[in-house]
């Protein structure tokens, strides 16, 4: 129900007729522009009862009348207590409503999101019932599941089922695959979007209508960042190896053709570190040979890592990799591998890999923050003084500071990192007695290029 509206009151006098039909109480128009002008100014109270007419005789003569419709009873709500349980019966049934009358404004995924909601807000319904209605919501269309907060609530309610022996620990891993994946997918559009404007930001060049759009895309980005972290909190020690290994011996047998279970499986025991375990081995071998594919490949080259193998791990990255048609996964086991071989020390290979995930999807903020990373580590090969050593950290967080300019789901994660390196870069008291100030220092390392130290 969370959409904007503008209403000329000057027409709305003179609306008789509505959804092609015409209005039965010729009061209806009068009623209606007489609540939308409170209604503007938050004076609830005084719009309740034109609205109430309008809603109760005219239901379906504009779609105003339930965009401010569930302001006036959130509003009732909690000012009058004594009609509480009145007001929330009709704010139920203009949420089931709105969608029927009004489709070309409302959703029922949109419907039932408002519904769970509130219950959950006013401690209305059971976490069943709350679970029963997000869950129907997500798997009815889960591209208009677009509220971050009812996310975590989907979430967050199926553990607490789950902690009360309601729910499997099975269904609790698969919604959080969902979930998860559809945070991915909304933080892919929002980042996409940033990198489209960011070169006029940068140019200072941007239309008032595309910083607004630039300043949304950040703002939903830092929401679902915050939500991400909510989701991987409330799932905690669920998905630690002594919950996943005994959960994936017991539902191997049942499962060991099921491609995307597999893989899944395999996914999260790769993720919490669980590869050393012989579950792991079973999953990845039984999903390499029903359906050989760039993740049954990815998990093989973990399966060689561990065993200490790196060159027969590289090769299955690799084929990984070849395998991999979509550009934006592609992006993401680059980024993968980049990581494995960062941690391994071949700094080279690194950057390498992760340059090229950078060029298939410029919105993947993670292989700026593994450059940063591999130029901090690389302080004392790169310069013959100890200022230019410690310049090297201004390249770093330079790298950090672009993942957060095109990543709004790593915005938190690259100030930290900016912050971090910055406080280990010369000072300006080290810039003033070296003499420094807006100099270039070359880097006559793997690294190569230059950095600019800053004037005072």
């Amino acid at each position: 129900m969370k959409k904007q509206i503008s209403v000329w009151a000057a027409v709305l006098g003179f609306i008789f007729v509505a959804s092609g039909q015409q209005v039965q109480n010729p009061e209806c128009p009068q009623n209606l522009s007489i609540f939308d002008q409170h209604a503007k100014k938050k004076d609830y109270d005084a719009a309740y009862d034109p609205w109430k007419m309008v809603y109760e005789n005219c239901p379906k003569l504009h779609w105003a009348t339930y965009h401010y419709g569930e302001r006036i009873l959130q509003h009732k709500i909690k000012k009058d207590p004594a009609n509480k349980e009145m007001y929330i019966k009709m704010l139920t049934e203009l949420y089931e409503t709105a969608p029927k009358n009004f489709p070309d404004h409302y959703t029922e995924v949109g419907s039932l999101i408002d519904m769970a909601l509130m219950k959950n807000d006013y401690k209305l319904g059971s976490d069943e019932e709350i679970y029963n209605l997000l869950d129907k919501a997500f798997k009815k269309n889960k591209d208009d599941f677009k509220n971050p907060k009812a996310l975590y609530l989907y979430f967050s309610t199926l553990v607490d089922l789950q902690a009360a022996g309601k729910k499997d620990l099975q269904e609790v891993f698969d919604v959080y695959d969902d979930v998860t994946e559809k945070i991915a997918t909304e933080n892919q559009e929002l980042a996409e979007t940033i990198v489209k404007y960011v070169p006029g930001e940068d140019a200072g060049t941007l239309k008032s209508k595309e910083k607004k759009i630039l300043a949304a895309a950040r703002q939903n980005g830092e929401n679902y960042e915050k939500i991400s972290g909510s989701i991987d909190t409330k799932l905690g020690k669920l998905a630690d190896c002594d919950n996943l290994i005994p959960l994936y011996q017991k539902n191997f047998e049942a499962h060991k053709n099921d491609a995307a279970w597999l893989k899944s499986a395999a996914g999260k025991m790769d993720e919490k570190g669980c590869t050393s375990d012989a579950v792991f081995v079973k999953l990845v071998e039984a999903l390499d040979k029903i359906e050989p594919s760039a993740s049954s490949k990815l998990y093989l080259g973990s399966l060689y890592e561990e065993q200490g193998n790196s060159s027969k791990s590289l090769e299955f990255y690799k084929q990984s990799i070849d395998l991999e048609a979509d550009p934006l996964k592609k992006s993401q086991r680059l980024t993968y591998i980049a990581s494995k071989v960062s941690k391994r020390g071949q700094k080279s290979a690194a950057r390498n890999y992760s340059q090229q995930a950078l060029k298939l999807n410029p919105a993947n903020g993670t292989p700026y923050l593994i450059l940063a990373n591999l130029y901090a580590n690389s302080a004392n090969e790169c310069g013959s003084t100890t200022f230019e050593k410690r310049a090297i950290y201004w390249k770093a967080a330079e790298m950090a500071r672009k993942a957060g300019q095109v990543d709004p789901s790593l915005k938190s994660r690259a100030a930290q990192a900016v912050a971090g390196y910055e406080g280990r870069a010369p000072s300006r008291q080290d810039i003033f007695s070296s003499n420094m100030a807006g100099k270039t220092i070359k880097f006559n390392c793997w690294i190569g290029g230059s950095v600019k130290v800053p004037n005072l």
